[in-house]
């Protein structure tokens, strides 16, 4: 059977002055960098000669936006797959980076960061990773079945993050600081059938990442 690979890319940076932890709130749209970052992914993947048979993406508009350029390469319409969401957030709404580090000190927002591992500020990590799992399944699935090939998933960093962590057999529980998941980011599996024989990290956008990435970023 040929080796499929499957493209998990982070989407780019997000139009957010007010510095709003966005989590799955609606509306929110790449930057203008954010759109050149997508577009550097998808002219990245068409020039280095990739085989995308599949584009799906979060619901999200951000991961949507990010996903467009690269459907577009490949003459493709981009799907759309809810198990790729951002991770829901009980602090999803606040202007935690506009207040700076202080602002996750404030004891409203204090008292929903006792347990990192769960954690306790959102959803499971465990939920996002089989979520991510299932996903990136069904991609594979459907590449295999259309003779092999690629396929593009465009997601969000801590749902990346819980399956990266998974597939290295690493603990889920995690600093989020310490997340190796720039924005534009590209995860690439690579699958012989159902088994992974090979993960691998680049950053095709590293050029135009901004130098303090803000805390809302996801």
């Amino acid at each position: 059977m040929p080796r499929t690979l499957v493209h998990v890319v982070r989407h780019g940076e997000v139009h957010n002055p007010d510095g709003v932890l966005y989590g799955r709130l609606p509306g929110y749209r790449l930057s203008e960098r954010g759109l050149a970052m997508a577009q550097l992914v998808a002219d990245t993947l068409h020039d280095g000669g990739a085989q995308v048979r599949l584009v799906v993406a979060s619901p999200l508009l951000r991961a949507q936006q990010t996903a467009a350029p690269m459907a577009r390469a490949f003459g493709l319409e981009v799907g759309v797959d809810a198990r790729l969401l951002e991770a829901g957030n009980i602090l999803q709404g606040r202007r935690l980076s506009a207040g700076g580090p202080t602002a996750l000190l404030a004891p409203d927002v204090l008292r929903h960061l006792y347990n990192p591992f769960t954690p306790s500020w959102g959803e499971p990590f465990t939920q996002q990773r089989d979520r991510m799992i299932a996903a990136v399944a069904s991609a594979r699935t459907a590449v295999d079945a259309a003779g092999g090939g690629e396929a593009v998933l465009v997601s969000h960093q801590s749902p990346i993050w819980a399956l990266r962590r998974a597939l290295q057999g690493q603990p889920l529980w995690h600093d989020p600081r310490t997340r190796e998941c720039s924005l534009a980011s590209v995860t690439t599996l690579t699958f012989d059938g159902a088994t992974l024989l090979t993960h691998d990290y680049a950053e095709p956008a590293a050029a135009l990442l901004p130098e303090k990435p803000g805390v809302a970023g996801a």
